[in-house]
């Protein structure tokens, strides 16, 4: 099995390179995300992103406060990405970031449990935005076979962040059956 740090790196692979082939013309364009478009995606994922350094160095939600609400991609979306994903990452990949605590909206959570649910984010969006951009949609085969066994061991359901489940079909591979987790139909 591929080390989480390992597989957090394919995860933002995977998205980086759907981002670099967002077009001028493609900002609004809807994704599988019903209430966003790609720019709302790009920006959701930047965001995220850009929380990772100050919550792996013992901030909490409330420390930051609305700081990173709204529009955090400016005049140069890709340059944004680029600068919130390397810090991100570098984080990330400091000697202790997996060995503390982090303080998120809903407790207090192992690093652990966060890089799973920042993996899991990253993998599960880049299919959304290829998806907006009619690009190829296919994922790393063994970051989506490590994603749907981590995934099935959490609880999914309709609420804030998914749909509800559907079913993947027989015949279906392990992102498919990832993505029918969160709701998708691919």
């Amino acid at each position: 099995m591929p080390e989480l740090i390992d597989l957090h790196g394919t995860a933002m692979e995977e998205f980086d390179r759907r981002v670099r082939r967002v077009r001028m013309t493609d900002w609004a364009l809807p994704t599988p995300c019903e209430d966003w478009d790609v720019h709302d995606l790009v920006n959701h994922l930047t965001t995220e992103q850009l929380w990772v350094p100050s919550l792996l160095g013992g901030a909490r939600v409330e420390d930051v406060g609305d700081r990173m609400e709204g529009d955090n991609l400016g005049e140069e979306p890709l340059v944004s990405w680029e600068v919130a994903s390397r810090e991100a990452r570098a984080a990330w990949l400091a000697p202790s970031a997996l060995q503390g605590t982090v303080h998120l909206s809903f407790g207090e959570v192992p690093a652990e449990l966060y890089l799973w649910q920042m993996t899991f984010d990253l993998a599960v969006h880049a299919w959304d935005l290829a998806r907006a951009l009619g690009t190829d949609d296919r994922v790393d085969p063994e970051l989506a076979k490590e994603l749907l066994v981590w995934a099935r061991g959490q609880k999914f359901g309709p609420g804030a962040m998914f749909d509800a489940p559907v079913e993947p079909g027989d015949d279906a591979g392990d992102q498919d059956r990832l993505l029918a987790l969160t709701g998708r139909r691919p």
